[in-house]
């Protein structure tokens, strides 16, 4: 999946978002903004039982169905990097089948945001314990 047809339409917006970014800087503020856009999770959702393993920062996540039976995401984070993540992973796997969810070539994803590169270890394996979890739900584990 690089070229930008090959994404889901909202995917393919939120990759030019971030090809129009000048380097890691602007990204980096680009995902924190993400993250302080995005609705808290309320604290009755900030539970042990939705915190997502794997991840060095305090991150939460639900799921719920909408009218059409898709997933729809939320999330939060104690740290804001992660906060961003957290955003940009409500938004690439919300509101889609979970065929579309289980089969969306996350390592591209990542890679064509420019994240890949430029995530700390720990960060990245958070990331993709948040990935895998989504995939779990979506019935892909």
């Amino acid at each position: 999946m690089t070229d930008a047809s090959d994404w889901p339409d909202d995917v393919a917006e939120l990759i030019e978002d971030f090809a129009f970014l000048d380097g890691w800087e602007e990204r980096y503020m680009h995902v924190i903004d993400l993250g302080k856009a995005m609705d808290p999770l309320p604290e009755a959702d900030q539970i042990d039982a939705n915190k997502v393993r794997g991840c060095a920062s305090q991150v939460w996540l639900t799921s719920t169905r909408n009218g059409d039976g898709q997933l729809v995401f939320r999330g939060d984070s104690d740290a804001h990097i992660v906060r961003g993540l957290v955003a940009i992973a409500t938004q690439v796997f919300s509101n889609k089948p979970d065929r579309v969810i289980c089969d969306l070539d996350t390592d591209a994803l990542f890679d064509a945001l420019g994240l890949s590169e430029h995530l700390s270890t720990q960060r990245a394996n958070g990331l993709r314990s948040m990935v895998a979890r989504i995939k779990r739900e979506a019935g892909a584990g």
